[in-house]
């Protein structure tokens, strides 16, 4: 990791001084994983982009055919990326007793396959399918299986695609695609994601809520916080006296409320905050 450009600012050593002897819970977004090839979908050079909703999802076979040939495609990308320094310099700090764990809106488990162990998948992860109808669960290796059974010749067919943040392929023909439905009961399968316009399970919730409580500060990494699933831990950081530091490229909706901001990649800063808070530790216990 030592090959990581580190950043320069002051406001970064605002960030050391900051984090430099408390425990603290992390929470992520996509900026964390845009160094394993994953775009995120508010970065300042990001296209826009409009996610479907949980609405859309459930209320058009349409919609839900779009969705599922994007899926089947983006899914073979995402399970082939790899962790990022970023997110091995997250598992680092909690292996050594700082970092308490990471809340992620992200659905990549690209923090558990780095090492992190306690990690909060705020928005589900795209690895695992359920049936609205009976609530079976199902891994998305099953689902695809059956679902390249039923199009043989899709992903050959669209070629190089777009991926986006949420094992989304960017592909514009879908007419053709065919569903699945549940082999137990055939109702309407859904990825175990949380679709803008749908409620984060309440103890998940309150889970990511006591990781917070339990630290002395909240370090943001890689998040715009413009949706509220992210913002409402922030604001209760805030709310509670705690310090809140934010490193994101560009402006977030946090920005108000934290305690030092810093302007980066989230990659480069984890690593040379890992860095700095070993020399801090070291500092304090007179090595």
């Amino acid at each position: 990791m030592a090959n990581v450009t580190k950043p320069t600012s002051s406001t970064f050593a605002d960030l050391v001084e900051l984090l430099a002897g408390r425990r603290f819970a992390v929470l992520t977004g996509a900026g964390v994983s845009t160094d394993s090839g994953i775009p995120d979908y508010r970065g300042p050079d990001s296209p826009p982009r409009t996610p479907m909703t949980y609405q859309q999802f459930v209320s058009d076979e349409g919609f839900r055919r779009h969705y599922w040939a994007r899926n089947h495609v983006g899914w073979r990308h995402m399970r082939t990326t790899e962790p990022n320094a970023g997110h091995r310099a997250l598992a680092e700090l909690e292996e050594r007793g700082i970092v308490l764990g990471v809340i992620t809106q992200n659905v990549d488990l690209l923090h558990e396959r780095a090492g992190s162990k306690r990690v909060i998948d705020l928005h589900g992860h795209y690895n695992e399918v359920r049936c609205l109808n009976c609530g079976t669960v199902f891994t998305r290796a099953e689902v695809h299986e059956r679902l390249d059974a039923l199009n043989p010749d899709f992903s050959t067919e669209v070629g190089d695609v777009e991926i986006a943040p949420d094992a989304d392929a960017v592909i514009a023909a879908t007419e053709s695609f065919v569903i699945t439905d549940c082999p137990v009961c055939g109702g309407m399968l859904k990825p175990n994601i949380v679709y803008f316009g749908e409620n984060v399970p309440k103890e998940r919730v309150r889970a990511a809520f006591d990781l917070v409580d339990a630290g002395q500060a909240l370090l943001v990494a890689g998040s715009s916080l413009t949706v509220m699933s992210g913002l409402r831990f922030v604001r209760h950081a805030h709310r509670e006296g705690m310090p809140v530091g934010i490193v994101n490229r560009g402006v977030t909706r946090g920005d108000p409320l934290a305690t030092v901001k810093v302007d980066g990649g989230a990659s480069e800063t984890l690593v040379a905050l890992t860095e700095a808070l070993g020399r801090a530790g070291d500092a304090h216990h007179g090595r």
